[in-house]
Order: structure tokens, then sequence, then C-alpha cells
């Protein structure tokens, strides 16, 4: 059975090429039953099951079962683009996932995985075949190629494409050259915002963003699949970090801090020309010019049709109800938005998964916001176009209306959390313990991180259907920072050893014209950095943890892993090690750009009370490190206090700035970040 849950993955290879032909490194070939093929193929269906066939290769026999009902997902064009946040594409992949998710086993799976791959849109394929592997009991364990694997056209310029096909035509697959993506095509640098392009553009980020979004799905049938702990208050959170840390981006490369896209009235200033090309659309991702104003979308080829007025009607209901202090639910009554549940119970309303609590009255405000803005060139259909990249998960980070979008979103939650009761200096303390000092230490120098340019590569060849097989390798450009070590001190005066919860943040500590930053604005900025637990005995302890520890992020090997690396059936202890998440921040993007001078950063840690903060909950499987952002799959999340905190809400009465702040169990330090442009091989030591 461990072998045919491997036979899954063959389905990621080469996506768009039909399962009869050869996949995976070992050549193996789908036998179909004859009914299984669509009628462009039948005509040939006799020859085509034996044609791509090798002595070489192997032979996968598919069961022939009763296909269940797929006409509504089977309503997408098999080449069109594939959103997440159109809700007609939801309600199609909600059911495709429910059929994956009911097939009584792997064989079944497999079967089913046959007759659509020839079939459903390569895109949503790729998408439901991913969430039903993450949570069929049967499946556990199967590590999912990472989406620029199957799909590298999302994340690169097309021009790649043209030349990976020259190179696998004509030079022999271990003499191939790595192909270099440039690191600055979408924009010169007469448009303001490409300084921060290295972090919209960043694939890491996008799969980050991407792979996020396929751990928690809209819909499904079996609402344990969505329903997960805290989900909606993670989606605040999670989007509420990525904003932080695209205004700091913003600071360290003098751009002002995001200008909000609160009125849906108002032309967008900056445009965006994506420079992608679909390979399963064929054709290239729609521009937004600068000055475009989102009209009333009428589509009803996607199913849409949606009024301006009606987003801001939504808005409208939001704002009632966090000043309100409570919800309207369906049968009148309402709900209120306490502090312990409230920010989730909003989460989930503005995301409009199908656990919202009264999707009827709040609408769609965050997905439709996207859609929106993304069919803003066409939006009746007139020209036949399709959604720009905001429309799509994997590539909206790209756009700088992305970053103006959410920072009106996380306002909004921020109006809950203002209202909220500050934290008190005794809510914040840890009787009895004290940080004495805290510290950064690494090649870069004390109290200092150093950032610069790597050069890495990433393997294309899943992705390139209908080409010579063989390794292609892209070689791209990214962010990168030396790795470091956190020095803490901390004394435990309580006469016995106690557990500490740890908390590391960074903030700028100026804003764009220089002046220092008040609380209220620098809480706002706090990035988190690590969270993990420590045991103190009684008396003076040195805590140091390694920047590549961080609960935040995941490593270059899983934000680009390669299936091929992979040795050993899913379970076996020879698997163990590979198995792993995908999704968290990449760790290549944990520290912000910084400046040449050396960008001024505050670093802030907090010692709590770990026994007030855990969740006593076993742990299972190896997609535990990178909690802070994506949770624990099948799990609660790992800390009892609001996600942010404990800058989450207001600051007491006579906080003005972050020293008023701090209580005995916390510490600051003034540190730099400083940039050297200068790039580096991936594994090569700094200069």
């Amino acid at each position: 059975m461990s072998n045919n849950k491997n036979q899954l993955l063959l389905f990621f290879d080469r996506p768009t090429e039909p399962c009869f032909m050869q996949k995976g490194d070992d050549k193996s070939v789908f036998q179909l039953p004859e009914n299984y093929y669509p009628d462009k193929y039948k005509h040939a269906a006799s020859s085509l099951g034996n044609r791509f066939n090798t002595d070489d290769g192997r032979t996968i026999a598919v069961r022939n079962i009763a296909v269940p009902n797929l006409q509504l997902p089977m309503e997408l064009p098999y080449n069109d683009q594939f959103s997440l946040f159109v809700p007609k594409h939801r309600r199609m992949s909600g059911k495709l996932i429910d059929v994956f998710m009911s097939m009584r086993d792997v064989e079944d799976l497999i079967s089913l995985c046959s007759y659509c791959q020839l079939r459903i849109n390569p895109y949503m394929f790729n998408y439901c075949l991913s969430v039903a592997i993450l949570h069929r009991p049967d499946t556990k364990g199967l590590n999912i190629p990472t989406f620029v694997e199957s799909f590298p056209d999302k994340f690169m310029d097309p021009k790649v494409f043209r030349k990976a096909r020259e190179v696998t035509t004509t030079v022999q697959s271990g003499s191939r050259m790595p192909i270099t993506i440039p690191q600055n095509y979408t924009a010169s640098d007469a448009e303001p915002e490409q300084r921060v392009a290295y972090f919209r553009e960043d694939i890491g980020i996008n799969l980050h963003h991407w792979h996020w979004h396929l751990v928690y799905p809209f819909d499904a049938s079996d609402r344990a699949i969505v329903n997960k702990d805290r989900r909606g208050e993670l989606f605040y959170y999670m989007h509420q970090q990525i904003i932080a840390r695209y205004q700091t981006e913003r600071l360290c490369n003098a751009l002002g801090r995001i200008v909000r896209f609160n009125d849906f009235r108002t032309p967008i200033l900056e445009g965006y020309f994506p420079k992608l090309d679909s390979q399963v659309a064929s054709r290239s991702w729609p521009p937004r010019f600068a000055e475009t104003t989102i009209k009333d979308i009428d589509r009803p080829v996607d199913a849409i049709k949606l009024d301006i007025s009606t987003l801001e009607t939504w808005r409208e209901r939001f704002l009632e109800a966090i000043e309100n202090g409570a919800i309207l639910l369906p049968d009148n009554r309402t709900m209120p938005l306490d502090e312990n549940r409230g920010i989730d119970i909003l989460g989930n309303l503005m995301e409009a998964s199908i656990i919202s609590r009264n999707q009827g009255y709040y609408g769609d405000l965050h997905n439709m916001g996207h859609v929106a803005i993304s069919y803003s060139h066409d939006p009746d259909n007139r020209h036949l176009e399709q959604f720009g990249v905001m429309g799509d998960s994997a590539t909206a980070m790209r756009d700088p209306v992305f970053y103006r979008w959410h920072a009106y979103v996380d306002d909004i939650f921020v109006l809950h959390k203002k209202k909220l009761t500050p934290y008190s200096a005794g809510q914040l303390d840890f009787p009895g313990i004290r940080v004495s000092s805290l510290g950064v230490e690494g090649s870069a120098g004390a109290n200092q991180f150093g950032t610069q340019w790597e050069q890495s590569t990433v393997e294309l060849s899943r992705g390139l259907d209908f080409t010579p097989r063989g390794s292609v390798l892209a070689r791209f450009t990214h962010l990168q920072h030396d790795e470091f070590d956190y020095v803490i001190e901390v004394s435990n005066n309580n006469g016995q050893s106690v557990t500490g919860m740890f908390r590391i943040f960074m903030a700028p500590t100026t804003d764009e014209r220089g002046q220092p930053l008040a609380f209220e604005e620098q809480r706002r900025l706090m990035i988190e950095l690590d969270k993990f637990q420590q045991g103190l005995r009684p008396g003076n302890n040195t805590i140091r943890r390694r920047s590549v520890d961080s609960s935040v992020t995941i490593p270059y090997e899983r934000t680009f892993r390669n299936q091929a690396d992979r040795q050993g059936d899913p379970g076996s202890a020879q698997a163990a090690e590979f198995d792993f998440c995908g999704c968290g921040w990449p760790q290549h993007m944990l520290i912000p750009k910084g400046t040449q001078r050396g960008y001024p950063v505050v670093l802030f840690c907090m010692v709590s009370n770990y026994d007030q903060d855990k969740i006593d909950q076993d742990l299972v499987g190896a997609c535990n490190d990178a909690s802070s952002y994506c949770g624990i799959r099948d799990r609660r999340y790992p800390d009892k206090r609001a996600m942010g905190y404990p800058f989450d809400r207001v600051g007491r009465q006579g906080v003005n700035s972050l020293s008023d702040f701090v209580t005995a169990n916390m510490a600051t330090r003034e540190c730099r970040i400083r940039f050297t442009d200068a790039t580096r091989l991936r594994g090569q030591p700094k200069k």
C-alpha cells in the first residue's frame, strides 16, 4: 500500500501531459481502462495504452471504478486560470475535494485521479489532490511536491522556459548549465516600488502564501478539514505579519509606509506588469495600469456579479459589528466579540470560508476585494481576459496593491483589538523572572545582522511539459542573512526551576522622517522572529538560541524541496527525516534587508510563564517547527496567548514608548541590519 501512496505523487509530474505518458524518474505509465480516455483520445486508446511503455519503465494498472459525478468541477475549462478567491471556483474545488476524500482506498483514489487528470483543470486538480493527500488518513506522510516544481510559470520570467526548452532539446541532461533568472525584470529603477520587488516577487514568500491556503482550504463537506483551531485568528495574524514585514522593508528602502486601499472608488496609483505567462492558459497574465479604478463586475462566465457598493455595505457591517462588540447571526441572535474568541470570529467572517458565522450578511469582503482588483482591467469580460495576479494565492503577493489591500483589512481587525482592555503590568509580568540582557552574536558582529544577495537553484523539469526529460535548473537571486544566535541572560529568583516561553520580536525604531516611533506605531510593526520554551534553573541562566531554529520559518531545503531526494516509503525510518510540511516563512527572508550604513532596529525579548501559555497535546509528525504562522497540522495552536502577544493590544495608560512598556521579564537591544550589496552562490562561504 505504501508503494501505491507514492504513485499519487506521479500526478504532480508534468501536470498537463496525459497520465498515460511517462511520469517520474522511473518512467511510470498508467495503464488506463479504455472507457477512461476522453473523446479526443478514444480513437487511439488501444495504441496509446502501449505506445509509451518502455523496457526500463514500469506499468501501473489502473482499477476500473464507477466514476462519481464530476459535472461541477468540470465546468472550469481545462485551459483557464483557477482562483480560490472566486466563489464559483471555491465551490468547484470543494466538490472535487469531497470526491477525492470519499474514495475508499488509495487504489480507488489513483484510479479517480487518472480519470480526472485528463479532464480537470490542472491548477484545480493539483490543489484539490494536495488538500486530499494532506487530510486523508491513508495518505499521511506523503510529501507533496512544491508548487514551483509543478507550475514554475507562476513564479518566474517566461524567458526561462523558452531557454529551458532549447537546452533540453540540444544538450544532454548531465551537461546542462543552470538558466539564470534576472533579478529585476518586471520594472526599471524609474518605478520606486521596484525597490522592494525582491520581497514581493520572492519565490519562497509566494510559495508560503500558496501553501498556507492549501493547508487551510475554504470549502469541503467534511467541516473538520476547514474548521481548524483558531483558523480565523491565524488568517488575521499571518497576514498582519506579512504587512509588518513589508512595512519594514519599505522603510529600509527609503519608501514611505503603505497607503491603505480604503476607498474603493479612488484610482489605484500603482500599476503592475507581472511579466508572467501561463503555460496552462497559454496566455500572458494581464497587467494593471497606473491609476486604474475598480468597477462593478458582471462576468456571467465566472458567475460573478458584484457592485462596488456591495463591498462598501459588507465593510460597514464589519465596522458596525466591531463598534457594537457583537456580530449578527442568521437567526437574528448576536454573538459577542469577546477577548478570547472575537478575533477568531472576525477572521472567519473576513476569510468567508464555510465556517463563517453569517456569510449571507457579512459577505465575502476579503476575497471579493481581491477579485475586484484582479478584474479591474476587464470587469465585464468584453475582452475575454482572465483575472490578474491578485486573483491567485500563488501570485497575489507580487502586486504592490496586495499590501495596500491587506493593510486596510488589518486596520479593520485592529479596530476590534483597540476595544480590548490593555494588558496591565501585572498581567505581563512573570514574578521572580528577570531578563537582565539580550543580544545577538554572529559573523556580522555583536548586535549586528548581516544581509546580502544569494543565488540559489530550483529544479524545473517536473513542470516542463512536452519536453525531453532530464534535470533543468534555474538560478535565481534572493535576499539572505548571516546566521546568528540570540544570547539572553535570565535570572530566576523563584527558588525552584520553572519553564519560560521566550518571545522574540524586531521592529524599526524610526519612521520615514527619521523620527522615533511612538509605541502605538511601533507595536504594529513588531515582527515575530521566534517563540520557544526553555527551562530555567534557580539563579542565573544564559540562553543561546540559533536563528535557524525559528518557530516562524522553514529552511531553504523545505521551501524548495526536491521530491527526488526522498528515500524510503512514507512512514519508514528512512523517510521520517524528509517528511515535513512546506508551510512556513522562508528562512532566507527572516531578517529585513537593512541598509549599507546599518538600519536601526530594536530587538525585544519577553519571557512569559509557560505553565500558563502551554497547550497540553501530543505532537506527531515533523511539521511543528513553523507553528507561529502556520499552526500545527491536526493539532491545536501551541500557545494559549493571543497571536502577536504582547503587542496585539494597545499599551496600558502611560505607555508612550517601548521603554515604558517593558517589565522586568522583558529586555530590548538596539541593533543594526547591515546590507552588503554583493552576491554569493548558495553553499559558498561569505567572503
